[in-house]
C-alpha cells in the first residue's frame, strides 16, 4: 500500500517536472522581485499561492475518495 502511493506521488511530482518546462510558473505577474546593485530579492507570492491552491484541490479529493 504504502509503495503505491509513494508511485503515485513519485508520478505528480514527475508530471509536475516535466509541465514547469513548458509552463513559466515560477514568474507570475503579481510575484516580487526587488533589484538594487548586485543583489535581487525574488519572493513568489501569487506563485505560492496558485501552488497552494492546486495542492489543496489535489488533496481534497484524495481524501473525499479514500
Amino acid at each position: 500500500m504504502t509503495g503505491k502511493w509513494l508511485m503515485v506521488i513519485g508520478a505528480i511530482i514527475f508530471a509536475i517536472g516535466f509541465l514547469s518546462q513548458f509552463f513559466n510558473i515560477g514568474k507570475l505577474p503579481g510575484d516580487i522581485v526587488i533589484k538594487k546593485g548586485n543583489t535581487t530579492f525574488y519572493f513568489p507570492i501569487v506563485t505560492s499561492i496558485l501552488l497552494s491552491f492546486v495542492l489543496s484541490a489535489i488533496f481534497y479529493f484524495l481524501g473525499r475518495f479514500r
